[in-house]
């Protein structure tokens, strides 16, 4: 039905993680730069050892409301991020998605291209009426990735999220599919 298993484009590879992308993982999701946009990190082992079992235990889920996915560079296959959709309400088809990348892989329009694949999957396959996204207001880089990709910017949600001891404001991004049809 939702075949999203290997996804090829220019550059890259979206694929369901393996139990080996673990140093991978564990490289990024532990690096300041990384997750300081986050909800989550630093990292632990325990962590990234849970994020692997909670990404396969979502292969077996039918239906499959989530899709966690390694980012990979095709021409070399190493793994350099993740990416997801997901399904947040079947009823009103609504979806959001989210990338992060390996900090040594940024700037080279590698999100972009992800975060393209990942509407277009949301769209075409899943068959999503709305897909949104969010980031934080100071992560500029990622607020253009989802402008370029057709988002539109609808709101700034004020301390919507305690991360890491602190509260955040979030940034929120959407795209309807009579909009994505029209990109």
């Amino acid at each position: 039905m939702n075949d999203f298993k290997v996804t090829k484009m220019k550059r890259l590879l979206i694929r369901e993680f393996e139990s080996a992308d673990f140093d991978a993982i564990h490289s990024f999701a532990a690096d300041p730069a990384v997750y300081r946009h986050m909800e989550w990190g630093p990292n632990t082992e325990a962590d990234t050892h849970a994020f692997l079992e909670r990404c396969r235990e979502q292969r077996l889920e039918s239906p499959r409301l989530f899709y966690e996915r390694a980012i990979v560079l095709k021409e070399t296959g190493q793994l350099i991020g993740s990416s997801g959709i997901r399904i947040r309400d079947v009823g009103h088809r609504n979806g959001d998605f989210g990338y992060t990348l390996d900090s040594r892989f940024w700037g080279k329009g590698y999100a972009t291209e992800v975060a393209r694949e990942l509407v277009r999957f949301g769209f075409e396959d899943l068959k999503l009426h709305r897909i949104y996204a969010t980031c934080r207001p100071e992560n500029l880089a990622s607020a253009r990735v989802l402008e370029k990709c057709g988002l539109k910017l609808e709101g700034h949600l004020r301390e919507n999220k305690f991360v890491r001891g602190v509260w955040v404001d979030s940034l929120l991004y959407a795209l309807l599919e009579q909009d994505y049809a029209n990109l």
